[in-house]
């Protein structure tokens, strides 16, 4: 047996074990310097993801101008143009009536009549102490011509002749007296026939046959019927004091009623109280409006609506974007470089989703809506285009 030890005739050699330890080296610094790599890539990521994150994100709106001009809507209430209540002027027992509530009537058209048995029997003795009044003044005028002819001589006085001619001059006036009161009792028979005083209709019939009538109005008689004019109406709006200067004689407005809400009416101002009222801050407008077809009612409700015109330095933004702070009420706008700018500005009028801006910004102006909380002047914030703009600016 051989003493030599025995060797593989494949054994790696010394160097090329050294080269794989190298390159095994060189694979593990690789991998660690690619981990470090990718961690600090997250990590500037993370970083300007954060950041980005702190920038608010704010949508813009363009301040817009209505080429319509706003509108102003108000209640009123519909009146007849002429109405008149009808009240007797004799007593007496109603005897008939001929038109009831809705019934059309020319002027003078008979409505009712009034029985007067009281004011006949005065008619009849004032007749009679005509004739007697006329009896003695022909009597006096008799014997005032026969002491006038004796005038003159010696057998009577001038005294006597005197009471003779006065007496008949009292006499006559007694005569005219009584015609007098015949005449006014016989006027006062007329107004038993109640008659309408103008075209119109009859909105209210308030007595019957064989009621008790008293003349007069208030406590003492009681409204027989009422007549009004309705081939048009009035219209009486409370206008709130700013709103005033804007709605003149002259002004039109739509009309709506609820009985006819998909109707449409046009009414005119045609007299305003220019007075304001200091327990509600508005003043009394008068409109006009047609009411040939007989739709509308007096007494009604109705609703106007009234386009304003249009101011040349006004404009509109969604009341969302105001700011209400110790600085008062303002705006805030993008400027320059991204960054906020905060501006004060003045409200003309207040449409509930919108308002309207007298002064503070100009057309130009990029308006942030709905602010976020804590937005101060000077922040840089990001623009977030949404689906909407996106859309414009395709």
């Amino acid at each position: 047996m051989s003493s030599e030890t025995a060797f593989p005739t494949n054994a790696p050699s010394r160097r090329k074990l050294v080269a794989a330890g190298v390159i095994g080296v060189l694979i593990a610094l690789g991998v660690v310097a690619a981990g470090i790599t990718l961690r600090a890539v997250d990590a500037r990521k993370l970083k300007t993801w954060t950041d980005a994150q702190a920038v608010p994100t704010v949508s813009l709106i363009e301040p817009m101008r209505d080429p319509k001009g706003p509108s102003l809507q108000l209640p009123g209430r519909l009146e007849a143009y002429s109405q008149a209540p009808i009240f007797a002027r004799v007593n007496g027992y109603l005897k008939s009536w001929t038109v009831d509530i809705g019934a059309p009537v020319k002027a003078g058209q008979l409505l009712a009549e009034i029985e007067t048995p009281e004011l006949d029997q005065q008619i009849l003795q004032a007749r009679a102490d005509l004739q007697t009044a006329q009896a003695n003044a022909v009597v006096a005028g008799t014997t005032a011509k026969r002491w006038q002819a004796l005038s003159g001589t010696d057998s009577v006085a001038q005294q006597d002749v005197d009471l003779r001619t006065a007496d008949y001059a009292a006499k006559e006036a007694i005569v005219a007296s009584a015609k007098a009161n015949v005449e006014r009792l016989v006027a006062t028979k007329g107004f038993a026939r109640i008659v309408a005083p103008f075209d119109g209709m009859v909105t209210a019939r308030d007595t019957d046959v064989g009621a008790l009538i008293n003349a007069g109005s208030g406590g003492a008689g009681q409204q027989l019927f009422a007549v009004s004019e309705v081939k048009q109406l009035r219209v009486y709006a409370q206008v709130p004091q700013n709103y005033a200067p804007s709605i003149h004689i002259g002004t039109t407005a739509t009309l709506t009623v609820p009985e006819y809400p998909n109707q449409q009416f046009s009414a005119r101002v045609v007299a305003s109280a220019d007075s304001v009222s200091s327990g509600s801050g508005t003043t009394l407008v008068q409109l006009l409006v047609d009411n040939s077809n007989g739709k509308l009612m007096p007494g009604g409700f109705a609703s106007l609506n009234f386009t304003l015109p249009v101011a040349a330095d006004s404009l509109r933004v969604p009341a969302s974007a105001l700011v209400f702070d110790g600085r008062g009420v303002s705006l805030a706008t993008l400027g320059e470089n991204s960054r906020v700018l905060f501006k004060k500005v003045k409200i003309d009028r207040d449409f509930g989703d919108s308002v309207e801006i007298g002064s503070g910004i100009t057309a130009n102006d990029r308006v942030i809506d709905a602010p976020p909380d804590g937005l101060v002047d000077g922040e840089t914030v990001q623009v977030a285009v949404t689906d909407k703009k996106a859309a414009a600016h395709g």
